[in-house]
C-alpha cells in the first residue's frame, strides 16, 4: 500500500492503495465515483475514458502510481452543471441508447474539440474510433460532436 494525493475533478482526494491499482478502481471502488465504466479492462472499448491533464485517456490499465502531479478528470468533472457542449449536444441529438459507453464516448469528444475546436469527419472517426458502442448509435455521436463543435466555437 502507499498514499497518493490525487487531484480530480479540481480537488485533491488523499488514497491508500496498492501502487499496481487501475485509476479506474481508485475512482470507482475508493472514491466511489461511479460515471467512469469498465468495459473490457485492456484500454479497447473507451468505456473507462478519462482526462488526464486534458488528454483522453483509458483509466482500465493506467496505475495509479504512474499519474504523479496530473490532473484527472472524469464525467462528473466535466461540467457541474451539465452545461458542457458536449453534454448538451448529446442531448440534443439524443445520443443514448442504453448509455453504457456514453460517459467515455463524451469523454473522448469533448479532449477531441479542446485539441481541435473545427475537426473534420476524418478527425472526428480518428479520434473516436477506439471508443465501442454497442447499440450503435455512431452517427448520432458525430452530429452531436459537430453540433458541439459549432456551439463551443461561437462562444
Amino acid at each position: 500500500m502507499a498514499k497518493y494525493s490525487l487531484k480530480i475533478n479540481g480537488k485533491t482526494q488523499q488514497i491508500d492503495v496498492d501502487p499496481s491499482t487501475p485509476i479506474l478502481w481508485v475512482l470507482r471502488d475508493h472514491l466511489k465515483m461511479t460515471g467512469t465504466k469498465f468495459g473490457c479492462g485492456m484500454a479497447m472499448c473507451g468505456a473507462c475514458t478519462i482526462h488526464l491533464d486534458g488528454n483522453a485517456t483509458r483509466s482500465c490499465v493506467l496505475p495509479v502510481s504512474a499519474i504523479g502531479k496530473s490532473a484527472i478528470t472524469t464525467i462528473e468533472g466535466l461540467s457541474e452543471t451539465g452545461k458542457h457542449p458536449v453534454q448538451q449536444a448529446w442531448l440534443e441529438h439524443d445520443v443514448a441508447q442504453c448509455g453504457y459507453c456514453q460517459s467515455g464516448q463524451i469523454m473522448s469528444a469533448s479532449a477531441l474539440l479542446k485539441s481541435n475546436p473545427k475537426p473534420t469527419d476524418e478527425d472526428i472517426d480518428n479520434a473516436m474510433s477506439g471508443n465501442i458502442c454497442r447499440c450503435g448509435t455512431y452517427l448520432r455521436i458525430k452530429e452531436a460532436i459537430k453540433t458541439a463543435a459549432k456551439t463551443s466555437n461561437a462562444k
